[in-house]
C-alpha cells in the first residue's frame, strides 16, 4: 500500500503506468495476448468492439513500450504474430485485479445482485 502521501517520485511512477495503459483497450489487448499469441484478426474478434485502426495503433503503443512483441514469419502472404513480453506478463496481478475491484464496482453501482 502507498503511504507516503503525494510524493513526487510516487506520483510520477503512477503517472508512467497510467501514460503506458491509457485508453480503454491496452488493458483488454493485454488480457487477450495472455492467452498465448494471437494473430491481427483473432485479436479483433475477442477484443469487441475495437477497430482495425484502433487496434493497429494500440498494438503499436504497446510494442512500442515493450508490453506486446510482433513476430512476422517468411511466409506467403507475411504471417504476423503478437505476443506478450515478460515485461507485460508482469501486468497479471494488475489486470486480476482490475477484475476483482471491476466486479465490486458493479455490485456497488447496479446494487448487491
Amino acid at each position: 500500500m502507498l503511504t507516503n502521501g503525494g510524493c513526487p517520485k510516487t506520483m510520477l511512477s503512477i503517472r508512467d503506468a497510467l501514460e503506458a495503459l491509457e485508453g480503454k483497450w491496452k488493458l483488454l489487448i493485454l488480457f487477450a495476448l495472455s492467452a498465448g499469441p494471437k494473430r491481427f484478426k483473432q485479436i479483433s474478434k475477442e477484443v469487441h468492439g475495437i477497430t482495425d485502426k484502433t487496434l493497429s495503433k494500440e498494438l503499436k503503443s504497446l510494442e512500442a513500450n515493450r508490453l506486446v512483441k510482433r513476430d512476422v514469419y517468411d511466409t506467403f502472404p507475411p504471417t504476423v504474430e503478437y505476443s506478450i513480453t515478460e515485461h507485460g506478463k508482469s501486468l497479471e496481478m494488475v489486470m486480476e485485479a482490475l477484475h476483482y475491484w471491476g466486479l465490486s464496482h458493479r455490485r456497488e453501482i447496479i446494487g448487491k445482485n
